[in-house]
């Protein structure tokens, strides 16, 4: 199989000329067409000569992912369900609000850490996403908005997957999307949402990049988030939290702290408390997060009310706290409702199967 070109750098694109005699600056020609015009052959790029155009497609890949389904719910966000050369599928998500047009993007076949309320690890975990596989999720998003004359904002990796067990691919797609030679989408616009990989998070802080950092907490303490979270088995709660206080200090950047809100569970008395604790001295604010049903998990989203009375009381403390609507639930795009769709048999590893550093 050719590589997909979209697994290039700018820098190996430049490389690559090189290397048949061209000039570097054809690189740039063709970033300029994938990232900026969107195409998907080699031949609709016209400034370059036909011999190379050519060879191009003798060299690599430039193909679009098969739509093997898209939704639209009342609200107008579109869940996409990708077919992958390999029968694996991905679903990515195009999020229009009067503010921002978002892209909630996977960046693995499926999810190894089997989150107590989300659909995502319940099909189980087969291998990371190519950078390319990443890039190209983004393109269909972006195209999908421009036909609805809403270009695209913010990129979001909080579709199916953990983006930092894939820190290698998730860096370099990032690189192509915040370059103004690529897609151009600013760095405070790109968000990482991760489970909590310690090792991960201090890595990203070395990486210099102004983006935004969300850490799906969805517990408020060491036993709480044991429940519904495995990874915490491999980095505890108080583990985690002084990794995000350190992360806050060296980049001097806000945290977000995803919370789910389950009735009886993490909308509590007790939470408030260790919450409070928690939080002292880092500069954060919270994402409270209905849960949305998911079939295999037997949680009850709180009341209005209750949730209401969650968020007024982690501002009495300081802590600037939003419930979020919930977007595209009604075809199952809201967030921990996304799935690693008809996975191959053959390949799937559920959570318990797996054996890595992780869990």
């Amino acid at each position: 199989m050719k590589l997909d070109i979209r697994n290039l750098s700018f820098e190996e694109l430049g490389s690559y000329f090189e290397s048949i005699g061209e000039k570097a600056f054809r690189g740039g020609q063709v970033a300029e067409w994938i990232y900026k015009k969107g195409v998907w052959s080699f031949d609709e790029m016209l400034n370059l000569p036909k011999p190379i155009r050519e060879r191009l497609s003798v060299d690599f890949d430039l193909k679009p992912n098969t739509i093997a389904e898209k939704k639209i719910s009342q609200e107008g966000t579109t869940k996409f369900l990708f077919d992958l050369y390999d029968t694996e599928k991905i679903e990515s998500v195009l999020i229009p609000t009067a503010t921002r047009t978002t892209a909630c993007i996977s960046t693995q076949a499926g999810c190894k850490f089997g989150c107590k309320f989300c659909a995502s690890g319940i099909g189980g975990w087969s291998r990371n996403l190519t950078c390319a596989e990443i890039l190209t999720q983004v393109l269909h998003v972006k195209e999908e908005s421009l036909k609805h004359k809403r270009p695209l904002t913010n990129i979001v990796f909080m579709g199916t997957g953990e983006p930092l067990d894939n820190f290698d691919n998730l860096f370099k797609a990032i690189r192509i999307i915040n370059d103004p030679k690529g897609i151009g989408i600013g760095a405070r616009h790109i968000t990482i949402s991760t489970v909590g990989l310690v090792p991960k998070i201090k890595e990203l802080a070395k990486q210099n990049l102004q983006i935004e950092l969300a850490i799906s907490l969805h517990g408020f303490d060491n036993d709480s988030r044991n429940v519904l979270m495995p990874v915490n088995r491999k980095y505890p709660f108080d583990e985690l939290i002084d990794a995000c206080r350190e992360y806050g200090k060296a980049t001097k950047r806000q945290i977000t702290f995803e919370y789910i809100m389950i009735k009886d569970v993490t909308c509590t008395d007790k939470a408030i408390v260790s919450l409070k604790k928690a939080f002292r001295g880092i500069i954060c604010k919270m994402n409270l997060i209905p849960y949305n049903p998911v079939s295999e998990f037997g949680h009850k989203t709180p009341s209005r009310e209750e949730m209401l009375s969650f968020k007024n009381r982690l501002e009495e403390f300081g802590v600037h706290a939003t419930i979020r609507t919930p977007r595209g639930k009604d075809v199952n795009a809201a967030c921990g409702q996304l799935r690693h769709s008809a996975m191959s048999e053959k390949n799937k590893m559920t959570p318990n199967e797996i054996q890595s550093d992780v869990i």
